[in-house]
């Protein structure tokens, strides 16, 4: 779902993320809030102030985002969901859950997290809108205070909306969950409805481009967005089914290729990513797994300095990102590879290599068994 991500800080325990898109965003935003400010207040104001305002006000916005997300994670964490993160991007934030809640109670409770937070920063920004307003308090600081809380309350609608994956959805997931104590038929039945809302957006931003009213694409692009999230998400919930009880031994290889520290770059390309197609490989120091190398570490190193540079200048130590645990469940493996974008995991037990687990082996299972399953 996301694209090059950065980490910003760690709030309330959630490592908060920034994907590549939301920083152009933040840029449009104060374009255009600074633009609405030009036109709705005094035009005696210096031409920087405005920037300000637009600035403060977009940031304003995002912390916003990020307290709803809070809202999802806090109540996620008390019920036992392990939260990755809270990642904001083009269309505001999401809080990342690396597994499904236990019950329809608990997928209730976590899914109005996010907008009860809405609500509560709606009325206190708009109530400290009428305030200033009374008060007669500077005209920005009460333009300002107006956006906020005309921005929290649309995203507290819109949230609502009983389209899977957005909150609405997920309330709605949880009574079709306790109706029929299926969470296959719940989540299938509401990303149905989510895909089809993504493509009411999607239809409906591309009549307002036709008929000239550009602005309309971001309706199109957001359509698309839930679309795809709303299909992803019922694949998810089949894959993660499908692997419940399987190990990571089961499905790795349990005679891994690995390369030396001070192996040269231009031996790993000619001698292991040529020969064995592999875009990673575990580096071993006298049988000793110390980290990995990918072919993306190296990719900007010159072809007349990759045959005096060694793997133990770009190696990346062990972590949870690139290791796991031979008797971690598969579907532990599955996630975290796809948050990483890691296609091969390396495989340890008593912190020795004892194999790889790869991104194609999983999908080829899944695959089979979601065969059998449909027949």
């Amino acid at each position: 779902m996301f694209g090059t991500r950065f980490d910003l800080f760690q709030v309330a325990g959630f490592q908060l993320r920034a994907d590549i898109s939301w920083f152009p965003i933040v840029l449009l935003f104060t374009w255009s809030l600074q633009g609405y400010f030009r036109e709705q207040l005094s035009p005696d104001y210096a031409d920087w102030l405005y920037w300000v305002l637009g600035f403060v006000t977009a940031i304003g916005l995002f912390v916003s985002i990020i307290l709803h997300e809070l809202g999802h994670s806090v109540v996620a964490r008390r019920h036992g969901v392990p939260i990755q993160g809270i990642t904001l991007f083009i269309f505001g934030g999401v809080a990342e859950l690396s597994g499904e809640p236990k019950s329809p109670r608990s997928e209730f409770l976590i899914a109005i997290g996010g907008p009860l937070v809405s609500l509560v920063l709606a009325i206190f920004f708009l109530g400290a809108y009428q305030v200033t307003q009374r008060i007669q308090s500077p005209d920005f600081l009460v333009g300002c205070l107006q956006v906020l809380g005309r921005v929290n309350l649309a995203v507290l609608v819109f949230n609502l909306i009983p389209a899977y994956p957005l909150d609405g959805g997920r309330v709605l997931r949880s009574i079709l969950w306790s109706y029929k104590d299926r969470l296959e038929w719940a989540t299938r039945v509401v990303s149905k409805i989510g895909a089809g809302f993504g493509m009411f957006l999607i239809i409906f931003g591309v009549l307002g481009i036709i008929s000239g009213e550009f602005g309309m694409l971001w309706f199109a692009i957001l359509g698309l967005f839930l679309r795809t999230a709303a299909q992803m998400s019922y694949r998810q919930l089949m894959f993660r089914q499908a692997l419940e009880g399987e190990t990571v031994r089961h499905f790795m290889n349990p005679e891994p290729i690995s390369v030396s520290p001070t192996t040269s770059l231009e031996q790993l390309i000619e001698n292991y990513v040529y020969v064995h197609h592999h875009k990673m490989f575990p580096v071993v120091d006298n049988d000793k797994l110390i980290g990995s190398i990918s072919i993306d570490q190296i990719k900007s190193v010159s072809s007349d300095e990759r045959s005096h540079r060694t793997v133990s200048e770009f190696l990346r130590p062990c972590s949870d990102e690139n290791t796991i645990d031979v008797n971690t469940d598969a579907a532990k493996a599955l996630s975290i590879m796809t948050q990483s974008d890691n296609s091969r995991l390396m495989v340890t037990e008593n912190e020795e290599l004892v194999g790889i687990v790869s991104l194609k082996d999983l999908q080829k299972f899944l695959s089979l068994k979601m065969e059998f399953q449909e027949d």
